[in-house]
């Protein structure tokens, strides 16, 4: 069994016809993941490991005016952790610095939209954990 086999057999199950769907849209956004470049110039940066199963991930942002103007990621990990991290980057361009700090795991959880098993919990929070890690350090670099 190859490595991609192995991504999709983790997210399979019993799924609904929509969670279906969104299982397919895990699957592009690992297999084809969205604002994956070290960018250059970030007024931010966070890295954050998973040690339970290795995952990891660098996000950076671009930010002007407390709004996130740009955001990219590097990183490695499964299925669930990539997809998690392409679709946030998508999601939190655009948005305020608060509105970040202010999102819940159910946020993400909803991006995703199947059932995260207990296991995958971490794997699937671990962009949001990196993301607000990274607004903790701009927070704390413009109190000086």
């Amino acid at each position: 069994m190859n490595e991609f086999q192995k991504h999709v057999e983790e997210i399979e199950g019993s799924l609904s016809e929509e969670e279906e769907i969104y299982k397919e849209n895990i699957l592009d956004h690992y297999k084809y993941p969205h604002n994956k470049i070290e960018m250059k110039g970030a007024t931010v940066s966070h890295k954050e490991v998973n040690p339970t199963c290795g995952d990891e991930l660098t996000i950076y942002l671009k930010i002007d005016d407390n709004k996130i103007q740009d955001v990219s990621f590097i990183g490695q990990g499964c299925a669930i952790s990539q997809a998690s991290v392409s679709m946030l980057t998508d999601e939190i361009k655009d948005k305020s610095i608060q509105e970040i700090k202010t999102m819940k795991s159910e946020d993400v959880y909803k991006l995703l939209g199947i059932p995260i098993s207990v296991t995958r919990i971490k794997c699937a929070l671990l962009s949001l954990k990196t993301a607000q890690g990274a607004i903790k350090n701009y927070e704390q670099t413009r109190s000086y």
